[in-house]
C-alpha cells in the first residue's frame, strides 16, 4: 500500500473519502472537524450524531455533502468532544478508519493528524503510531493512503516517521 505526504488542505485531497478525527457523539465542532462541517455541510454532522455513540476503535461513514469526496469517515480518537486523548486512542481509530476504508473498497483514503489537535498527542508521537498502524494494515482493496495537514510540523513528524518506519 503506497503512503504518500502532503502538505494541504484535506478538503482539496485527491482521495475518495477523507477521515475526520472524531469524537464517540459525533459533534463536528473545532479543528479539522469544524471545517469538514463548515465546507461540506450540517448533514455530515447529523448524520454522524445519528450513528452515534461511535466507540473509540469503531468508524463510520457519512455523506461527504458538497464535499467532492464518495464520504467522510469518523474515527473517533476521543469520547468526548475536545477531551484529551492518547496515542493508543489515536491507532485504534487508524486501525478503525483503514478497516472500514478498505471494508467499502475505497482504494485512497486521506487522513489529517489525528489526536494532535484538541487531544493533545505530541505530533512525533501520532505520526509515529498513524505509520506503524498503516505498515501493520493488510488491505484487499485499499491501494493508497494519503497523509495531508496544513501543519509543517505535522508533516514533518510523517516524512520523519515513514522513513523510520517503513524504510523509505
Amino acid at each position: 500500500m503506497e503512503v504518500e505526504v502532503q502538505r494541504g488542505s484535506i478538503l482539496e485531497v485527491d482521495a475518495d473519502v477523507i477521515v475526520n478525527p472524531a469524537n464517540s457523539q459525533g459533534y463536528m465542532g473545532g479543528g479539522v472537524a469544524g471545517v469538514i462541517r463548515r465546507f461540506g455541510g450540517e448533514e455530515i454532522e447529523r448524520e454522524a450524531v445519528s450513528k452515534a455513540p461511535i466507540p473509540v476503535g469503531e468508524a463510520v461513514l457519512t455523506t461527504a455533502g458538497k464535499l467532492r469526496f464518495k464520504g467522510v469517515i469518523h474515527a473517533p480518537t476521543m469520547e468526548e468532544p475536545a477531551m484529551r486523548t492518547t496515542e493508543e486512542k489515536v491507532r485504534m481509530a487508524v486501525r478503525a478508519a483503514l478497516r472500514i476504508a478498505d471494508d467499502l473498497c475505497f482504494r485512497t483514503v486521506a487522513f489529517p493528524g489525528m489526536g494532535t489537535g484538541v487531544g493533545r498527542v505530541p505530533k512525533d508521537r501520532a505520526a509515529r503510531a498513524m505509520l506503524e498502524e498503516i505498515r501493520n494494515f493488510n488491505p484487499r482493496c485499499l491501494e493508497k493512503v494519503i497523509l495531508i495537514d496544513l501543519d509543517e510540523e505535522m508533516v514533518k513528524e510523517w516524512e520523519k516517521a515513514v522513513k523510520e518506519v517503513l524504510g523509505t
